[in-house]
């Protein structure tokens, strides 16, 4: 109990020396010992990769997790240590919505195959976000934490040890100034020559903690480079599941909207054909594509699912202009590849799937989708 009290006392005499000393440089009434230059830059490079760490990483968690309530529950199931639990992400959420609508609905209704195909897209979408998530969390967020939380703390404990030897020092030396007898001199030399050692041995451990911040940023270069990879991959197979769903959806559009701009002499029964006209002063007037009448005895290709390019002739009632909207790289030889506003000529065969047309550019030949088109009068 003794030496307790007596360290206790002992500390609390050290701890008021610093404070002393402390107070008596900010206030100019006493010397500092100045680190140089070198040392100063480490510690100046050291703070700043520490502010801006802690940025990129606050930043990142709001671009992974925009909802700051499930950040927070993550963060408390990180600090208890305890698994977070599997989250529903927003593209799954109204994946599922959107597939009861369709139930609801009926999935064999147009809106609700649509509702179907523009679900299971979210799904996947839904899906590739929770993966990026994951990858982006142990690849980037991972090691910015494992450096705050790690050598970051043992980088400040140091520099606390390293400061509290530097007030020593600077204690000691006040006292060798002050003392007057020569043993005085001779205690205050002899103190003086050890808490230089000791500043000296911390100041050094110090040093190459702060060295070794050129090594994080090598490691954390890396892990930028692995999370540039990770958000490439999520982008990328979010626009082709995208590209995927448009294809998909330009069937359905064409079944609503094939008798707007795709006419069919075969399809016409003669009781629509002898109804009068419903409305016509308040339905805009909308050109058709030409269509190919049949010849018989000659074998229809588009109906047999083969095109030949070669023996498809622009129909006698004319044709049509078209602008292209998108670039269209074609699949197969029966095909013809698209470049974004360049104008074509397109005509429609009988029997051929309303999604698509016959375009001609100069002595090219081939089928064209109707939803990279824009139809001119």
């Amino acid at each position: 109990m003794e030496f307790n009290v007596k360290k206790l006392a002992s500390d609390a005499g050290v701890f008021f020396s610093r404070a002393m000393q402390f107070t008596e440089e900010k206030l100019g009434q006493a010397e500092k010992t100045e680190l140089d230059a070198h040392f100063e830059n480490l510690l100046a490079r050291a703070d700043c990769t520490k502010n801006w760490t802690e940025k990129i990483l606050r930043q990142t968690e709001v671009l992974l997790q925009p909802n700051p309530s499930a950040r927070v529950e993550e963060f408390l199931y990180e600090k208890l240590d305890r698994k977070v639990p599997s989250r529903v992400t927003n593209g799954e959420l109204l994946a599922q919505y959107m597939t009861e609508a369709a139930n609801d609905f009926g999935p064999g209704t147009p809106y609700g195959k649509t509702l179907i195909k523009v679900g299971e897209t979210q799904r996947r979408l839904g899906a590739a976000e929770r993966e990026f998530i994951r990858s982006a969390s142990i690849s980037f967020l991972t090691p910015l934490r494992n450096f705050l939380e790690g050598d970051w703390r043992t980088i400040s404990k140091e520099r606390r040890i390293l400061q509290n030897r530097r007030l020593d020092l600077d204690a000691c030396k006040a006292r060798l100034k002050k003392a007057k007898a020569a043993e005085a001199k001779a205690a205050a030399e002899h103190e003086l020559r050890l808490t230089q050692t000791e500043f000296d041995r911390q100041a050094e451990v110090t040093r190459l903690l702060l060295e070794g911040i050129s090594s994080t940023h090598v490691n954390h270069l890396r892990c930028l480079h692995e999370f540039v990879e990770s958000q490439t991959n999520y982008y990328a197979q979010c626009y082709q599941f995208m590209l995927d769903l448009q294809k998909q959806l330009g069937s359905s559009k064409g079944e609503i909207f094939s008798g707007t701009f795709v006419g069919n002499a075969e399809s016409a029964s003669p009781a629509a054909a002898a109804s009068p006209p419903v409305a016509a002063a308040t339905l805009p007037a909308v050109p058709t594509i030409p269509v190919v009448p049949t010849i018989v005895g000659v074998p229809n290709t588009v109906a047999e699912g083969v095109l030949n390019p070669n023996e498809v002739k622009p129909p006698a009632s004319g044709t049509r202009r078209a602008r292209v909207l998108y670039d269209y790289e074609a699949a197969d030889s029966t095909e013809l590849a698209l470049l974004a506003d360049e104008m074509i000529t397109v005509y429609s065969l009988p029997g051929m799937d309303p999604d698509w047309l016959i375009g001609e550019r100069g002595n090219q030949k081939g089928k064209v989708p109707v939803t990279y088109l824009e139809l001119l009068s």
